[in-house]
């Protein structure tokens, strides 16, 4: 797949990669056109504030796999809890994963 558009900064070194990668994509810089991107990582930061951080790279890994797991299941993205409602999908999403256990 050839992306588009790509949103990035204003930072000068963009044009000339993105031309050379994806010269038919056009680059968006506008100021907050990434907000839906950033957005996206604000649970994990709010996660980990009152953990201060994470401590070890093993730590990063689990936290990190778990939130993505969690967002990809509310989101839809697996075969799981499909025929429940989106506000009570992780629950029994948790159910069928423990019967198949």
């Amino acid at each position: 797949m050839t992306p588009t558009e790509v949103v990035t900064d204003a930072a000068p070194v963009y044009p000339a990669v993105l031309d050379d990668l994806v010269p038919s994509a056009r680059h968006h810089v506008e100021r907050h056109a990434n907000n839906r991107i950033e957005a996206d990582h604000g649970q994990l930061k709010h996660r980990l504030r009152p953990m201060r951080g994470l401590q070890t790279d093993i730590t990063a890994q689990v936290i990190i796999a778990g939130h993505a797991f969690m967002q990809n299941l509310r989101r839809g993205h697996y075969e799981l809890a499909l025929d429940a409602p989106s506000a009570k999908r992780v629950a029994a999403a948790f159910t069928e994963l423990a019967r198949a256990i």
